[in-house]
């Protein structure tokens, strides 16, 4: 057995109960586009990546939340944790204190309007 495993996660979904919804306050907050996807069983809105072959990609799917119990997935933000926790609130999520600071860069926790948790990450510039 290795001790590595190229690329382990491969994506992250998000349910949501509301598409038209989750799309407005994920675009908003991440300051990004989604792309709609109806290829599969379900409707997907994708989240942005740069590198669709080797990356990690994520999105959000029809479904049902479980607030406060389910991962946290990490997301990306453009510009300044501070700034995306403002986003959070004003699009209807919730964001909560503090700021934690690591060699990568620096995030916050929040939720989404489905109560689904995010941390906003800030990478560190360089």
């Amino acid at each position: 057995m290795a001790d590595t495993v190229q690329h382990a996660v491969v994506w992250a979904e998000l349910p949501v109960t509301d598409m038209t919804k989750a799309r407005a306050f994920y675009e908003e907050v991440l300051q990004c586009r989604m792309h709609l996807e109806e290829n599969g069983p379900n409707p997907i809105l994708m989240f942005p990546t740069n590198d669709e072959i080797s990356g990690v990609a994520g999105h959000l799917y029809p479904g049902k939340p479980s607030p406060g119990a389910g991962p946290t997935v990490h997301l990306a933000v453009p510009d300044t944790v501070e700034k995306a926790a403002a986003r959070v609130t004003a699009a209807g999520g919730t964001s909560l204190p503090g700021v934690i600071e690591i060699p990568a860069g620096r995030f916050g926790y929040a939720t989404d309007p489905d109560g689904n948790s995010i941390g906003l990450f800030q990478m560190t510039a360089g």
